[in-house]
């Protein structure tokens, strides 16, 4: 079964891989890499690594688009996902979006998703992928075909959505350009609303 790849190498307005810093960057992590997993690896740990997780660092200005993420150095995980996609796609390695649904707390509620990656591997297939930063008790890494993600899901409510996305979800978007601060991005996470027979 062939499967179209398209919506997972294209550049949009938020995953803006067509952008000459992202496209920049993207071919400095490439170069002298040998295959597709390699250069994924790379991607991630730079994403993982040298871009300081918003909430972690308390660090502003709130980052939507990946090209911003890469100017300022900084985002909230769905951003990150973002500039992480975007890299990807740059060198024509199809990646999307996946989310989780996670409690805030301990326990929830309140929850919140979580945003993370899926990539689409040549040895492996689709393989997800966390870069949202490691800190005490997260420890994400990108060992294919094992998953290593930064979160377990593990109270009732929460959740491993099984979709990925070619594009953010609308609710990822408006709360990180309809808030000026990370802090009020914090109290406005996005969430979503299971359904009945999801319970």
């Amino acid at each position: 079964m062939s499967t179209d790849f398209s919506p997972y190498l294209a550049s949009s307005l938020h995953i803006d891989s067509d952008h000459p810093a992202v496209r920049a960057r993207a071919a400095a992590l490439a170069a002298g890499a040998v295959g597709d997993t390699a250069i994924a690896a790379r991607c991630f740990a730079f994403v993982r690594d040298e871009v300081a997780h918003s909430w972690d660092y308390q660090r502003n200005p709130v980052t939507c688009r990946a090209s911003d993420v890469l100017q300022h150095g900084t985002g909230y995980c769905y951003a990150k996902s973002h500039l992480l996609a975007a890299l990807l796609r740059a060198n024509g390695i199809p990646a999307g979006l996946c989310y989780q649904r996670l409690a805030v707390g301990e326990a929830g509620p309140p929850f919140c998703l979580h945003g993370l990656n899926a990539v689409y591997l040549q040895d492996y297939g689709w393989y997800r992928l966390d870069a949202r930063g490691n800190k005490p008790g997260v420890d994400a890494a990108f060992v294919p075909p094992r998953e290593q993600l930064a979160f377990p899901v593990l109270a009732p409510e929460e959740r491993d959505l099984p979709e990925i996305w070619a594009e953010p979800l609308p609710q990822v978007v408006a709360s990180l350009t309809g808030h000026a601060t990370v802090q009020e991005v914090a109290a406005h996470l996005p969430d979503i609303e299971l359904l009945p027979q999801h319970l």
